[in-house]
């Protein structure tokens, strides 16, 4: 039993990734879904300083797993630190993602929905809706941890597979479980590997390991304001490198369009897939 356990945590620790489609997006959701019972483990960073505030540095973990072909769900822990303020967690949220098509299609819808428990600390800015700004990061975080946000988030994300191009629309629609209106938002993708065909040998610094794209992003009011006035938007190129040993490196820039926006927002993350991780974890309880 002991052996059999050290193997299937050897195999565990060296189980190589296979990213398949995924994108190199941040704010943007494709139809990539993860393979029933494998667990993606990542870490987020976003790095902002907005004029006439301090800087932060908010971190956003991420457990994805897949527990069938057509079901993700994944569970997000989020904290954040400003600079001659503080340190503190701002909360959680419990993300669910259903394809209801498995075949590909030109378009692939996908369900999502997703429950929020943050307090108004929270500076991830995992998505743009309603009119979020960035004076909503002016705030001390000794007034705004004291704000508890519970909301409900869904979307409808489209996507397509087009000659190696990715092509994503994400429609967002996000209500507080107090008394406010919904407030909505978008955010559109596109992405393409810098080479289709894998080379011949494995090799860390190939053209099909590094993923290239751009995101734009922003709020559409909400529903007694649905428009353009007073909302943030940003530009973003993003990269994605997939690294031997199944570890994924992504960096974007973000700039802001509007005067609601901030001027510039650097995200990066680092990511690891297990393959079979329930299968694994089975072997190990045994």
């Amino acid at each position: 039993m002991q052996v059999s356990c050290k193997k299937t945590l050897l195999v565990l620790l060296t189980a190589t990734a296979s990213w398949g489609a995924d994108s190199p997006y941040f704010v943007t959701y494709s139809h990539h879904m993860e393979e029933p019972g494998s667990l993606e483990i990542s870490l987020a960073h976003l790095a902002g300083r907005p004029q006439g505030g301090n800087g932060f540095l908010s971190e956003l973990m991420e457990l994805e797993y897949g527990l069938k072909g057509w079901w993700t769900t994944e569970l997000y822990l989020s904290g954040q630190g400003t600079l001659r303020e503080s340190t503190l967690f701002t909360g959680f949220r419990w993300e669910n993602r259903f394809r209801p098509l498995m075949t590909e299609h030109w378009i692939n819808p996908v369900l999502y929905v997703e429950y929020v428990d943050i307090n108004g600390a929270d500076k991830t800015l995992k998505e743009i809706v309603g009119h979020d700004g960035v004076e909503d990061q002016l705030q001390p975080n000794a007034e705004t941890r004291l704000e508890r946000k519970r909301e409900i988030e869904t979307k409808l994300i489209l996507s397509s597979h087009l000659k190696g191009w990715n092509i994503s629309e994400n429609l967002i629609a996000e209500k507080n479980l107090s008394n406010k209106p919904w407030e909505f938002g978008y955010s559109v993708g596109i992405s393409r590997p810098l080479a289709l065909a894998a080379s011949a040998k494995p090799c860390a610094f190939c053209r099909e390991n590094f993923l290239a794209g751009v995101e734009v992003y922003g709020g559409l009011g909400d529903r007694r304001s649905f428009s353009l006035r007073e909302t943030s938007h940003y530009v973003a190129p993003t990269l994605a490198w997939l690294l031997p040993g199944g570890a994924k490196l992504q960096v974007s820039p973000g700039f802001g369009l509007t005067r609601s926006s901030h001027g510039m927002l650097l995200r990066v993350s680092l990511g690891y897939e297990v393959n079979q991780f329930g299968r694994l974890f089975r072997k190990l309880t045994q």
